[in-house]
């Protein structure tokens, strides 16, 4: 039973990866992604907006993409992942908190404790994670003493995919963070075969 739900928690990761973009999934993919462009929008009208960003997705590949669009549009970021050192994480924090750029790009699970960035405004959450724990905690980096402004959280769910049917799972059970065993990037040890059932029906 334990290899079998193994399995399906890699298909599930591998349609969320979908989600993303495809070329998370397919090797040699050089088309577009319906939620990148809508990212990328968003970006734009808020920069125009003046608004800060920090933008979280739990694939680094997914922010490499991401870093490659920005660097083609000449919009300055910084970047932040599970690779990057404690001493130049708090450095990035404390240069974005002064201002010297406006859109950060985080590895969610690297940055969802331990950091102040009460530079920023607004939090888009690329991707859904399965404990909507772990997304409060990384929006709660903006959410810290000496935010004198009101912070704007953005999630981009698909619709029709996997991903709105996590978002409605998510908002039906509260409680989710009592069905977290473990918290690998795709393991939910919780997920009953209802619950994956339910993720996969039309």
């Amino acid at each position: 039973m334990e290899k079998q739900q193994i399995r399906f928690l890699a298909g599930l990761t591998r349609l969320r990866q979908l989600c993303c973009h495809p070329a998370l999934f397919v090797p040699g993919y050089t088309g577009g992604s319906a939620k990148l462009i809508q990212l990328l929008d968003i970006v734009e009208t808020y920069r125009r907006e003046g608004r800060r960003m920090l933008i979280f997705s739990q694939f680094t590949e997914m922010l490499h993409i991401t870093q490659q669009e920005m660097v083609q549009r000449d919009i300055p970021y910084f970047y932040l992942d599970g690779q990057t050192a404690m001493q130049e994480r708090v450095e990035l924090c404390s240069r974005f908190n002064e201002g010297e750029k406006d859109l950060f790009l985080i590895s969610l699970k690297a940055g969802g404790t331990g950091l102040n960035l009460t530079g920023a405004d607004t939090i888009i959450l690329y991707d859904l994670w399965w404990n909507p724990a772990v997304e409060q905690q990384a929006a709660d980096r903006a959410h810290r003493i000496g935010q004198k402004k009101v912070v704007h959280v953005v999630r981009l769910v698909a619709q029709g995919t996997i991903e709105e049917k996590m978002y409605e799972m998510q908002e039906r059970k509260k409680d989710l963070i009592d069905y977290v065993i473990r918290s690998s990037d795709s393991a939910w040890a919780g997920l009953t075969e209802d619950d994956i059932r339910e993720l996969l029906m039309q």
